[in-house]
């Protein structure tokens, strides 16, 4: 498997309505541009043969705490899931065969375990994109329970959900309801990616960022500030020409852009300006 090929399944699935779109499968073809030799269907055989073993231990009154309580036992207590508190801007708990492999991950990555587990048992759960802290719920309207996947499946209610934001920003920060809505698909992909971006950017390793860049523009095309983010990466990496088309392209959909100085003065050294 070549990272082009990995490139083209992941584009093949996103192309699908959202609520088509295979989480896991498109998160491990994300893994596969960094591991070629990693087949995704041995890790969704994994996470089907979880969901068997879960269903015999589901109550026999599915009420969904219980449920919920149900997945926690499995995927904390038996089989040993955890948060990587140590070591979280590892790059493995980015990608979805390493966290099934080691049992550790990032709030991102173990939210899509459970989401595919819990949709395999016919429990739909939906991801809740808090900011600083990944979040899922039962998808019932009349439920107000969160469940933090990153600390064994704690269920937290609204107010838990505003102290957690507190800690994370260390000031009061008032919940707004725009912070517990329901993402999609795209979004947590998005989400995944992102998180490899600052973490190889980080390191330095610019090659591997404008990868995870690439494909959060494959999901929504029209970001600017990734676009942006493209035309920096390609400068940096000396391919001036690609450079110089993001930065203009940024340009024409964010005019008044803080930043838009700064990046007339990089057009000018590229010859643009």
């Amino acid at each position: 498997m070549n990272i082009s090929s990995a490139r083209q399944y992941f584009y093949q699935e996103i192309q699908q309505p959202d609520e088509c779109i295979d989480l896991a499968r498109a998160a491990l073809y994300i893994a596969q541009e960094e591991y070629p030799d990693l087949d995704p269907e041995e890790y969704i055989n994994s996470l089907d043969t979880m969901a068997t073993e879960l269903e015999e231990r589901l109550p026999a009154e599915r009420y969904p705490l219980r449920i919920i309580q149900a997945i926690n036992q499995y995927l904390y207590s038996d089989l040993g899931f955890a948060g990587n508190k140590q070591e979280y801007y590892d790059p493995r708990n980015s990608y979805l065969n390493d966290v099934i492999d080691r049992r550790l991950g990032i709030p991102i990555t173990l939210a899509v375990i459970y989401l595919e587990i819990a949709r395999r048992i016919d429990f739909a759960m939906v991801g809740i994109g808090m900011p600083g802290h990944f979040l899922i719920r039962p998808d019932i309207s009349d439920i107000e329970i969160f469940v933090d996947t990153f600390n064994k499946g704690e269920i937290l209610f609204p107010q838990d959900c505003q102290e957690k934001l507190t800690q994370i920003y260390q000031h009061p920060v008032t919940l707004q309801p725009e912070f517990l809505a329901a993402v999609t698909n795209k979004q947590i992909l998005a989400r995944i990616l992102t998180n490899l971006k600052y973490i190889y950017l980080n390191k330095q390793e610019l090659e591997k960022a404008l990868a995870a860049v690439e494909r959060i523009l494959l999901l929504f095309p029209g970001f600017a500030l990734e676009v942006r983010d493209r035309g920096l990466l390609c400068y940096q990496l000396g391919r001036f020409s690609q450079a110089a088309n993001d930065l203009e392209t940024y340009l024409v959909k964010t005019p008044e852009a803080q930043d838009a100085y700064m990046i007339r003065r990089l057009l000018t050294q590229l010859g643009r300006g």
